[in-house]
């Protein structure tokens, strides 16, 4: 009975995302970054199933980017059953990165050149870009939930000086994509769970800079904030909300 319930709370508020955001419309052509972990196998899931349904009709194709220089590694025999099991294909690249690479466009990025968890994003992101144009998609989805994106506004409140997060739906300036979030409703604990319940296989490898970061600090932060008042999480969405951080065009 609860699994049933958690499934139906996760899927309306995936439907409720699509629709107060505009995330998906017909004939879009959606790559999914597919890390392995249990947000992206989440999101993939969710979209595979509702391209079952006629309104909207939209196709998906998933993305899983090796790093070749880290220790962060998923099982992708897992991954193409995962995959084949939705209907969904998968395609699988391989990248790497060095520090002090020449990817930096401004000041900003200039502060993080040596930040290997900007790094690899970076060459992640270009990855997903490529493939996305070589396949013709218009649309990137990424697994980022609720948690993250509030995490992320707390992080630019306190170290960049400024109130913004990753939007739900972003416009490239620079190319014909847009990123979406599907998951920007979806509370973390409540993916966790489901993972747990469908019995998700964790990843082989975590990254060994995942707690080495202000993201971390920033997380251990938020909980504390919650302790004080559980109602933070949707007081700071609002925010986001009545500031129009969640919608970039």
């Amino acid at each position: 009975m609860e699994s049933r319930r958690l499934e139906k709370r996760l899927n309306e508020r995936f439907v409720k995302a699509m629709a107060t955001y505009h995330l998906i419309e017909d004939d879009d052509h959606i790559l999914v970054g597919l890390s392995g972990g249990k947000d992206s196998l989440l999101l993939l899931e969710l979209l595979a199933k509702r391209t079952k349904i006629d309104h909207p009709r939209f196709s998906v194709e998933a993305l899983h980017v090796r790093m070749e220089n880290i220790h962060y590694a998923t099982d992708t025999s897992y991954l193409q059953q995962f995959c084949d099991d939705l209907g969904v294909k998968l395609h699988v690249r391989t990248t790497r990165f060095e520090m002090g690479e020449e990817t930096i466009k401004n000041a900003r990025d200039a502060r993080r050149q040596k930040q290997p968890c900007f790094l690899c994003s970076w060459m992640r992101r270009k990855e997903l870009f490529n493939l996305a144009q070589e396949l013709g998609c218009n649309k990137i989805a990424l697994g980022h939930h609720q948690d993250d994106l509030i995490h992320t506004a707390l992080m630019n409140l306190t170290f960049q000086g400024r109130f913004d997060t990753m939007p739900a739906r972003l416009k490239m300036k620079k190319m014909p994509l847009e990123i979406i979030r599907p998951l920007c409703m979806i509370e973390e604990q409540d993916i966790k769970a489901y993972a747990e319940l469908q019995g998700y296989q964790k990843q082989q490898k975590l990254c060994p800079y995942e707690t080495d970061s202000h993201r971390t600090d920033i997380k251990r932060l938020y909980n504390d904030i919650e302790q004080l008042n559980p109602e933070a999480r949707y007081s700071i969405w609002r925010a986001l909300n009545t500031d129009n951080k969640l919608i970039e065009e």
